[in-house]
């Protein structure tokens, strides 16, 4: 590993990187060369904008593009060797792989002297709960005194990135002489292997709702997806939700040794919009972080770290030092008589899950006042679902725009209403397609004793619609407008 007065890689030869990546520990990898080996790597890319002289450039084949066919503008920019699936007509050294996109992290992760290895790494996947679960596992890894970074939604443009900016973050990380990382890893990222080459000390599974089914098709692909983490490959140890159906499963199917954490594990809960708290191990855990749901978050936290030999004392000081997490159950109401609580809720699972925490600590005669909308481009089949969802559960819904990127926003809001049925709503529906106004209506409505839910964007700081990124983030907005109000 190199002195953290660098922030570079020193250049190796193509054919020393290769003897390091496959020498002994991959043997079912093949690969073969074409041209010199003697050539220097300086960096490792897989997008052409980004190469630098001397870099290898990783012609990754996409869903919608193939990056063999920028191979000849990433030599033009200096890349020094290509990694392909096929031999390209081109007079540099190539390295001929079945697998792209494999080769890539495991070549990444040699190049970066296999980076997470060097630090306590953790893996969390689930289709809820990943960011505050890591936010958490990361505040009481702080409490230790380790350094510690978190991995995730928060962090970046994707929550888990390709391989090689994967690899190349973890380098930066231990070269900076980070001691934890705590990674969200996404159905996505292990399908393409982005984590390829990363080695976790552990790997958690939180739970399984319906998502991301235009990607992955089927619910039994998309388990099976999340389940490819419990490998030894990754990690030879897991931590598993066993409330969920889908974590009893994995419990029986996984060959690698796990623990298995429980609402059983815990007694007298209490929650409230900001805040939440139990008995675990005989102690009492506060967390600053409201909403039921999150009571499974902070004790897969917990779990994980008591199995790493965190000592209970730590892990309780740490959860309680932990702070809010921004866009989960984020309450922003201090200046107003009701509560308004901004949350990332964007499957009908999660959304089902924030009204029906909000509905337990509500105050009696309150409402609950919900606005949501949800993404363009994206599974179209989980709108109707949401709709039936939010009338059901909430007094009064404002059906907005979320990210309609390139879809109109009415015909996503039509959508979600087309699963309202009248015989067993509850609330009183209404359509506001510009989200500050939407936001703004909530607020106006709400009374003393109210919740005010702002679903779907979370802590995100844009919104997509058509070509265009602006800015918009909700707390902020409707911090903005309870100022205006008051």
């Amino acid at each position: 590993m190199m002195k953290a007065t660098t922030n570079t890689v020193a250049p190796v030869a193509l054919g020393k990187l290769l003897e390091k990546t496959y020498a002994g520990n991959l043997p079912g990898v093949m690969y073969a060369s074409l041209g010199a080996l003697d050539v220097m790597i300086g960096d490792i890319t897989h997008d052409s904008t980004r190469v630098s002289r001397g870099a290898l450039f990783c012609c990754v084949v996409g869903e919608s593009t193939d990056g063999h066919d920028f191979a000849q503008d990433a030599l033009s920019a200096g890349a020094s060797a290509l990694l392909v699936e096929r031999g390209l007509p081109f007079e540099c050294a190539q390295i001929v792989v079945s697998d792209t996109r494999r080769a890539m992290g495991e070549i990444a992760s040699a190049f970066y002297d296999h980076p997470s290895q060097k630090m306590r790494v953790v893996g969390i996947t689930g289709t809820n709960g990943k960011t505050t679960t890591a936010h958490l596992l990361g505040a009481i890894f702080r409490q230790l005194g380790s350094k510690t970074e978190v991995f995730g939604t928060l962090s970046g443009v994707r929550t888990t990135p390709e391989s090689c900016d994967l690899q190349r973050s973890l380098w930066q990380a231990a070269n900076a002489g980070v001691e934890a990382v705590v990674m969200e890893v996404t159905s996505h990222a292990l399908v393409l292997q982005r984590i390829v080459g990363t080695h976790f000390d552990a790997v958690v599974f939180l739970n399984l709702s319906p998502e991301h089914l235009d990607f992955h098709k089927t619910q039994e692909q998309y388990f099976a997806a999340k389940a490819s983490l419990f490998d030894i490959q990754y990690s030879n140890f897991g931590i598993i939700n066993r409330d969920d159906v889908h974590g009893q499963l994995l419990l029986d199917a996984t060959e690698i040794k796990t623990v298995s954490f429980g609402l059983d594990d815990v007694k007298n809960i209490e929650v409230t919009a900001s805040s939440h708290s139990y008995v675990w191990l005989k102690k009492t855990v506060h967390v600053p972080v409201g909403g039921k749901f999150n009571v499974s978050n902070s004790l897969a936290a917990a779990t994980v770290a008591a199995s790493l030999g965190v000592d209970t004392v730590d892990i309780v000081s740490g959860l309680a030092a932990a702070g809010t997490v921004a866009g989960r159950f984020q309450s922003i109401s201090d200046l107003a008589a009701f509560d308004v609580i901004v949350d990332y809720a964007h499957t009908p699972d999660a959304l089902q899950r924030v009204l029906e925490t909000t509905r337990e600590i509500i105050t009696p005669g309150g409402k609950i006042i919900l606005v949501f909308g949800c993404g363009g481009d994206r599974d179209k089949s989980k709108r109707p679902q949401m709709g039936e969802i939010a009338s059901t559960g909430a007094d009064c819904v404002i059906v907005t725009s979320d990210n309609p990127r390139s879809e109109e926003p009415m015909d996503i809001a039509h959508e979600i209403v087309s699963g309202i049925e009248d015989a067993n709503r509850r609330a009183t529906v209404s359509v506001e397609l510009d989200r500050r106004s939407a936001i703004e209506l909530a607020l106006v409505t709400a009374r003393k004793g109210d919740v005010v839910i702002i679903a779907g964007k979370g802590h995100e700081n844009t919104q997509t619609i058509g070509n265009q990124v602006l800015p918009f983030n909700d707390a902020q907005v409707a911090t903005e407008l309870i100022g205006e109000l008051l």
